[in-house]
């Protein structure tokens, strides 16, 4: 990977930065990878971690960062995110210049809503400017990592860049989820490439790519002039990887900056969850030991809302009968009732009634699980009531049947899907 930046030189520098930067979150994807888990909700209002929602994580990133000045994009089923966001990040305060403004598509050029990331932006950038930032961060809000983002502002103006943009390293089999950059041993990014098919790999690294974080730093007025040229060309998507990025590397300074811990070099963790697989995986990460995502890290919190619950519960004491969860995570308002959670992650309000058994799953809110079930390898979307004797992830045949089934074997269980006729194709 490029070299790391160098380490600022004073945290009041930095926080000079983050004060004078306003920072747009994309929050209006469809998340159509996720299939039905995204049905009824966009995918940065998906829950996460337990308590969490997924947009939680970057909201939370821009806070501890210094970011006051936050506007959430949405447009796909925003309902939920609006709700979540409206209860619990309204904390900021107005007279001091801080908040968290959630922004409909509104069709302010007309009666087009919008055509790409890009356009998201350019539709709202009168708003942008009435706030006067120095620098714009665009986020995207459907991503689950822990990033400080005052050293790469600084690391933009160090470096006298136009453009920034934060990059991983991921497996080049990856490819076709994400802008592929081309850097040189100093990060001056010298090609750019949606989501290839035969990507560049990083020197000496075949097996590696280095991937766009969609996380881009640009200084406000340049931003605003090349999104006005953008949407003019009536050839463009519309969109920062496919169409601003790749023009903007011949004739501006754009440069990479590489996500990594600035004593060790070593990545740091970064998700895309944007697979059923992917967030199956990054969900059960957290019932480990040690997982790379800590959590519980009083120096970088994660901010949420959640209903006030009472503690988890664990009853009953025989043979077949014993409340209990071993290396899991049970959170506020569940009883375990008689029955057996292993590897899980429970999310708030769960009721498992005697002689279920839960195994390496992921159950969302207020689910019910009823007696005698068997539920393994799966995902129990919000809301679901899973009736006595069902056996999810026992017989892969009649889980696909009936629910959705990943390549990796993870069944998606969703409310709908449970209302269905068991005997009904889907």
């Amino acid at each position: 990977m490029p070299r790391h930046p160098a380490r600022t030189s004073s945290g009041r520098y930095v926080s000079r930065l983050t004060g004078g930067t306003l920072a747009v979150i994309m929050a209006g994807g469809r998340g159509e990878r996720l299939k039905a888990l995204t049905e009824h909700r966009c995918k940065p209002a998906s829950p996460f971690g337990g308590k969490f929602r997924i947009i939680d994580f970057v909201l939370s990133n821009c806070v501890n960062s210094g970011i006051r000045q936050i506007a959430i994009l949405t447009q796909y089923k925003a309902q939920s995110l609006i709700q979540h966001v409206e209860r619990g990040w309204s904390y900021l305060r107005g007279e001091f210049g801080e908040f968290i403004e959630v922004i409909p598509a509104q069709q302010q050029i007309g009666e087009l809503w919008y055509r790409g990331t890009a356009d998201a932006v350019y539709q709202n950038m009168e708003l942008i400017l009435s706030h006067r930032p120095k620098h714009v961060l665009v986020l995207a809000g459907d991503h689950i990592y822990k990033m400080d983002y005052g050293p790469m502002i600084a690391y933009h103006v160090e470096k006298g860049a136009d453009i920034t943009v934060g990059v991983v390293e991921v497996p080049r089999d990856q490819s076709r989820h994400f802008g592929v950059l081309t850097a040189t041993e100093w990060n001056r990014v010298t090609q750019f490439a949606e989501k290839p098919a035969v990507p560049d790999t990083m020197p000496g690294k075949p097996e590696s790519i280095l991937a766009s974080m969609g996380i881009y730093v640009f200084n406000t007025r340049l931003l605003e002039k090349l999104l006005a040229e953008d949407t003019n060309d009536a050839a463009s998507s519309h969109d920062f990887g496919r169409n601003i990025l790749p023009k903007a590397i011949d004739q501006l300074q754009t440069f990479a900056y590489p996500f990594q811990d600035v004593k060790t070099r070593a990545q740091s963790y970064w998700r895309d969850v944007g697979t059923l697989d992917a967030y199956y995986e990054a969900n059960i990460e957290l019932v480990h030991v040690r997982p790379e995502l800590n959590i519980y890290d009083e120096d970088w919190p994660i901010w949420t809302y959640q209903v006030h619950q009472p503690p988890a519960k664990f009853i009953l004491d025989e043979d077949g009968r014993r409340g209990m969860a071993i290396n899991s995570m049970v959170s506020g308002g569940c009883i375990i009732s008689g029955a057996i959670v292993r590897e899980s992650l429970l999310f708030s309000d769960v009721r498992v009634d005697e002689r279920s058994r839960i195994e390496r799953s992921v159950i969302l809110p207020h689910v019910e699980i009823g007696k005698g079930c068997s539920v393994i390898g799966a995902i129990v979307d919000e809301g679901c009531v899973i009736t006595d004797g069902m056996q999810i992830g026992v017989d892969r045949g009649a889980d696909a049947h009936r629910f959705d089934v990943t390549d990796k074997g993870v069944v998606l269980v969703t409310a709908g899907m449970l209302r269905r006729p068991e005997g009904a194709a889907r």
